[in-house]
């Protein structure tokens, strides 16, 4: 499972009839803001690179040297050449662990072990074969191409060619997708937008490409409400693409469905959140959660009611599903003649388990950190306290009590 990346969430309310309702005693009941799950995204499965410098015996660039990466975790062997600067990079390298090493005129001259590639940009190691002793060292290294025929040998080179060639576009391709990421996690929209794009017209087979093309417009659309209209289509297209891709991944329904209700099509994100329950029993408990907050953020609070009720089905742990469930039951509270509150069954279960899976954390808090929710661990035991239950669980939160308390209040 992916991990989450929480978004703002918007602050949600449900509101009850006041003449069969709790709220003829309780005017309102407020929820805290609950936040969709938006998934992290993995990038390119098969995008990392490795660059550096190398300098020669007497100190300068050294040209046209085998840099040769042997991988470790898996068996896979790769090689480019340095150009008249010394420099060399291989932008086309599977995720994983590499040996590097130096050829010259068939011997090894230096060498490097275990360098793992990584996402966030090339891993640079360089070399220097004279402040590395590396002539002591020098040993023998294999030669792709001793024993081959004139015409293995042409094929061998039409097929250096066209991977030099693959490497070039991969690059171009890596540095489009890292500016884009770049400018989308600093909310540069057409930023982002340019660069992803780019990417897209170079390669556009690439999963991760199509979703940050999305995202980038999802972005530019709450920032642009003029067009935003133009802007979701724009959006909802590239989520499709990416879907088409990779049709077996949870997350890109996830994150389209909540692009899907921020353009009002429901029904359409219900689709989207079914499929990805359905590719993710595990994680259902969030897809759900979503579909709840969703139909809350659009007043259908009674829908809303029955997704929070699945997603703790799924999973009873879902600690802000438990909340979530709990106020909409007690929004649903009656008051019998006498005036008392009468509650659903549920309602101080689902507040109680709140509570229990929130509490512990948060009862380690201090007024300058605390996880999120502990305001709502008082407010869910105040809700029980004032629907005749009782939460036993202690619980002191520090941050809270420095901001004044969370709890819902009586008008």
């Amino acid at each position: 499972m992916l991990g989450l990346n929480l978004c703002p969430g918007r602050k949600i309310t449900f509101r009850g009839n006041k003449s069969t309702t709790m709220f003829g005693k309780m005017k309102s009941l407020a929820l805290a803001a609950a936040a969709f799950a938006f998934i992290s995204l993995p990038a390119f499965g098969q995008m990392t690179a490795i660059e550096g410098n190398v300098k020669g015996l007497d100190g300068k660039p050294l040209a046209n040297a085998t840099v040769q990466f042997t991988r470790t975790d898996i068996k896979g062997s790769y090689t480019v050449k340095t150009d008249k600067k010394g420099k060399y990079g291989h932008y086309g390298l599977p995720m994983g662990k590499y040996d590097i090493a130096i050829i010259v005129d068939g011997k090894m001259m230096d060498q490097t072990k275990g360098i793992p590639t990584k996402f966030a940009g090339p891993a640079e190691v360089d070399f220097d074969l004279l402040k590395d002793g590396a002539q002591a060292g020098a040993a023998e290294a294999p030669e792709p191409d001793r024993g081959l025929s004139a015409s293995e040998k042409a094929a061998n080179d039409k097929k250096n060619k066209e991977r030099e060639a693959a490497l070039a576009k991969n690059k171009e391709l890596n540095e489009s997708f890292t500016a884009g990421k770049t400018a989308l996690d600093a909310k540069q929209w057409d930023a982002a937008i340019e660069a992803f794009t780019k990417a897209s017209t170079i390669d556009d087979k690439q999963v991760a490409v199509w979703s940050g093309l999305a995202d980038a417009y999802f972005g530019a659309a709450g920032a642009k409400p003029d067009q935003s209209a133009a802007l979701y289509d724009k959006s909802f297209d590239a989520y499709r693409k990416a879907i088409a891709i990779k049709p077996d991944d949870a997350a890109y329904y996830n994150n389209f469905a909540i692009a899907l209700a921020k353009a009002k099509k429901m029904d359409e994100a219900q689709t989207n959140l079914d499929k990805a329950a359905q590719l993710d029993p595990a994680g259902a408990g969030k897809y759900f959660f979503n579909m709840g907050a969703l139909l809350v953020n659009s007043g259908q609070n009674d829908a809303a009611g029955d997704q929070f009720k699945k997603a703790i089905g799924a999973d009873p742990n879902y600690a802000d599903a438990q909340y979530q469930y709990g106020v909409y039951l007690a929004s649903k509270a009656q008051t019998d003649p006498s005036g008392k509150v009468i509650a659903l069954p549920g309602t101080i279960e689902a507040l109680t388990k709140y509570v229990e899976l929130k509490g512990q954390a948060c009862s380690t808090a201090t007024t300058t950190s605390a996880p999120p929710g502990c305001e709502q661990v008082a407010a869910a035991k105040e809700m029980a306290s004032q629907l005749g239950g009782t939460i036993s669980a202690t619980y002191s939160n520090p941050a809270a009590q420095s901001k004044g308390s969370a709890a819902p209040k009586k008008k």
